[in-house]
């Protein structure tokens, strides 16, 4: 099987005092592989990476490797999980040459793969991006995840250039935020590519059309029950996984009520684990989302 399956963690960025924490980014890497996540995603949307210096997204990936490798290693003591937690790279960009740099950067990493949206902004033809995306593939080491994301970059990989893709060897994945069931049924008909859903309420829907997982920001918050709601469905457990995705979905909904990921570094400051910071323009989720939040959460923990 595929590694791109499971319940994959997007993770946030962390600040204190406008700079990264470094400290707080280590522990939320031991929480979630604690929750048994099947991997993480660095620099993705939810990390903010656009408000990230080149250093600091270098420092930000750095600590996320070293700290899965010390985990792995202590695990290996403890004659447990002997292997680090694959890690996920967003690369993001609309100029094709400057994202064979950074690929060229990271092919030396031991990273799972790299992330990438088609080019925002320009609005390119599917053709632009069939040869985006296949000069991408053919530049990198590492497995390649298509993010289909139309509401953020302003064009959509529409189901033909899915397909076409598909058929590189390195493009091994999607992460499908297209809002398209069609599309959705026919890439996991299709079998090439492992069907990650990027859009958390489509998470059981995705799973019982036979997805391979989730890149979920929510499960950012009570990571366990979100590798159980995966586990159940994945052993055909349908009455016990719809159970456990009806007590998430309120708590799933109103994160996005505002831009994420300001409700969950709302929720992730009220349990302690981080500040509540953001980098301008993204501002801290208002505070009657922050209660509703922490009742919801509340909720939960009953």
């Amino acid at each position: 099987m595929s590694i791109f399956s499971g319940i994959w963690v997007p993770l946030i960025t962390p600040f204190a005092e406008g700079a990264v924490d470094h400290v707080a980014l280590r522990a939320l890497v031991r929480r979630y592989a604690d929750a048994g996540v099947a991997g993480l995603c660095a620099l993705g949307t939810t990390g903010e990476p656009a408000t990230l210096g080149a250093a600091e997204q270098d420092a930000v990936l750095a600590t996320i490797l070293d700290e899965t490798r010390a985990y792995a290693a202590a695990r290996v003591q403890a004659a447990a999980q002997p292997q680090p937690l694959p890690v996920l790279v967003g690369v993001s960009g609309n100029h094709t040459a400057s994202m064979l740099e950074r690929i060229e950067q990271l092919n030396p990493l031991p990273i799972a793969g790299v992330l990438m949206a088609a080019p925002y902004y320009i609005r390119p033809s599917q053709a632009g991006i069939v040869g985006h995306f296949t000069a991408l593939a053919d530049a990198s080491e590492k497995p390649v995840v298509l993010y289909d994301i139309p509401y953020r970059t302003g064009v959509r990989l529409e189901l033909d250039t899915l397909l076409t893709l598909a058929a590189h060897p390195q493009i091994q994945a999607v992460k499908d935020c297209a809002g398209s069931l069609a599309t959705t049924l026919a890439l996991i008909r299709d079998g090439r590519l492992q069907v990650l859903t990027g859009e958390d309420m489509q998470i059981f829907n995705t799973l019982c059309l036979g997805g391979s997982g989730a890149i979920a920001a929510s499960a950012h918050v009570r990571p366990e029950r979100f590798v159980a709601l995966y586990d159940a469905l994945a052993a055909g457990r349908l009455a016990e996984g719809r159970r456990m995705f009806h007590a998430l979905a309120p708590l799933i909904q109103a994160l996005f009520v505002e831009p994420n990921p300001a409700p969950v570094k709302a929720l992730l400051a009220a349990q302690g684990l981080i500040r509540d910071e953001l980098r301008m323009p993204m501002t801290r989720a208002g505070a009657a989302l922050a209660e509703r939040l922490r009742a919801l959460d509340a909720e939960l923990a009953v």
